[in-house]
């Protein structure tokens, strides 16, 4: 095997015997790091310390990570102002906070036959917020559920593909691409 030392100076290729025992002077430890390696590359290290520094920079790693989570607001065709505001209080706060907003509104009874209500609701949610989030997935109904998932504005990037952001206003149609009044696709390329 191919044998490295604790100061990181190369060894040679030895038997194994001659290796364990030249880390065993030392009093270490002989760890295989490339087991695949042709021969199989050996360092000789204190295995603790070793396990203890990746446990550290795994930590570091996770820590390091931004973990995303998609919170809900829901809403209902007759939603008050003053509980709208609420909600666009509680959706800039998660939108700041770096998380994803799922809006959904849930139609009830009488609700379903007027469904164009609820699509007005989220349309003018979407239009208050326009500036400070960005559609992930226009809102489109499923059944009694009619929503949308918004997140946090993307950062431009230069030289990139060409982000698409659809108009909130004519976002209602359910799998449609939105219209214009001459009846063009609508899209915004930032």
């Amino acid at each position: 095997m191919r044998v490295i030392d604790s100061n990181g100076q190369m060894l040679g290729v030895m038997p194994t015997s001659q290796a364990q025992r030249m880390a065993d002077q030392q009093g270490l430890d002989l760890v295989e790091i490339t087991p695949t390696a042709t021969p199989p590359v050996c360092k000789i290290m204190d295995y603790g310390k070793f396990r203890y520094e990746e446990s550290i920079k795994a930590k570091q790693q996770r820590k390091a990570q931004k973990t995303t989570q998609v919170k809900e607001i829901k809403f209902h065709p007759g939603t008050d102002t003053g509980d709208l505001e609420h909600k666009l209080r509680q959706i800039r706060q998660f939108i700041s906070e770096g998380n994803k907003v799922k809006l959904t509104l849930q139609f009830r009874g009488r609700e379903n036959q007027h469904k164009e209500l609820g699509e007005d609701m989220i349309a003018r949610v979407l239009e208050m917020l326009k500036d400070e989030c960005f559609v992930e997935q226009a809102p489109k109904t499923q059944g009694r559920i009619h929503g949308c998932l918004i997140g946090p504005p993307r950062a431009k990037k230069s030289g990139g593909k060409p982000q698409i952001s659809v108009n909130a206003d004519s976002a209602r149609d359910d799998a449609r691409p939105p219209r214009s009044e001459d009846g063009g696709i609508n899209i915004s390329i930032a």
